[in-house]
């Protein structure tokens, strides 16, 4: 594990408490987290012989090859910021490298060196250094499908999972008005004037947009008809999470989400069945409002000319 270094900076959206059922997010089968002892000292010898000279003994990033890194190995020792990443994310970032994940090139990959075991023995063992300690994380990484590939590999399980940056530091706009806006240049260089410039591409990338004076041409993703009018301001503004709308975006390592009208599900409604409604239709939308009447007695609108007019 070479290497190692958060070098793609922070954002993130906090947990939400509820979660539409209609989200149907594709994700790999759980890499589960083994709890037997003899796995987890494998796992310290494992990491003793692959790990420690970049990230220490103790995993906090200063071993004896650390000095000769731009960034300096993450601190694998630091509950706060490992304890909200899934197992799979790290046995991604062995197995197959920083790259995998948005991160660092320094961190190589492993999966010509190590087994699938040895690597999840690894991981157990990571488990056992982090302060607070760890006491289970969240699931596993979420694969939406329709995720369109963006100029910049921004991972949101960094920003969003691990650092717990607001998602409104990024997406300023969804307090005040209709749309929730996209992070700048400027912004994304607020936090990368400094981390993982020297060693990260994806990094290199924000600063190249930067120099020339450009925006960086994010591919949208979510998206209502023009003829609906949609506020962000009044949902943020009745505390509804971000996620309930957006899925599990702190899981997502590519944002993406299987949205709006679909020729399968209006048949099935046609023919007398009744599945979910699917995210970002009016059925869906209007299910919620009604739930939310019900459970929370938010008082949103029904009528037709709240959102048409």
């Amino acid at each position: 594990m070479r290497g190692w270094s958060w070098a793609a900076g922070g954002t993130a959206l906090g947990l939400a408490a509820l979660m539409v059922a209609a989200w149907h997010v594709a994700s790999p089968r759980a890499v589960a987290a083994p709890t037997d002892e003899r796995d987890v000292q494998a796992g310290r010898a494992l990491f003793a012989t692959h790990c420690a000279t970049c990230h220490g003994d103790g995993g906090r990033g200063d071993g004896a090859s650390a000095a000769s890194f731009a960034t300096r190995p993450s601190d694998l020792a630091d509950g706060r910021l490992m304890n909200g990443l899934p197992d799979e994310f790290l046995v991604s970032v062995i197995t197959h490298g920083g790259p995998a994940q948005g991160l660092a090139p320094t961190m190589p990959p492993f999966d010509r060196t190590l087994s699938a075991d040895q690597i999840r023995r690894i991981v157990s063992f990571v488990r056992t250094l982090a302060r607070p300690e760890y006491r289970g994380g969240p699931p596993d990484l979420a694969r939406p499908g329709r995720a369109p590939r963006q100029p910049i590999f921004f991972n949101h399980v960094i920003h969003a999972g691990s650092f717990q940056i607001p998602c409104q530091y990024c997406h300023a706009d969804a307090r005040r008005s209709e749309y929730a806006g996209l992070p700048s240049v400027e912004r994304c260089v607020g936090c990368h004037k400094i981390i993982g410039v020297a060693d990260n591409p994806e990094i290199g990338k924000i600063h190249e947009y930067a120099r020339r004076g450009e925006p960086i041409p994010w591919v949208r993703v979510f998206k209502v008809p023009e003829f609906t009018y949609f506020p962000h301001k009044a949902h943020v503004g009745a505390d509804v999470a971000c996620q309930t709308c957006h899925g599990p975006i702190e899981r997502m390592p590519v944002v993406g989400g299987e949205t709006g009208p679909s020729l399968r599900n209006d048949l099935a409604h046609l023919v007398g069945l009744h599945p979910p409604q699917r995210p970002l239709t009016m059925g869906w939308c209007i299910d919620c409002h009604r739930r939310e009447n019900a459970t929370r007695a938010t008082r949103a609108p029904l009528d037709c000319v709240t959102c048409h007019h």
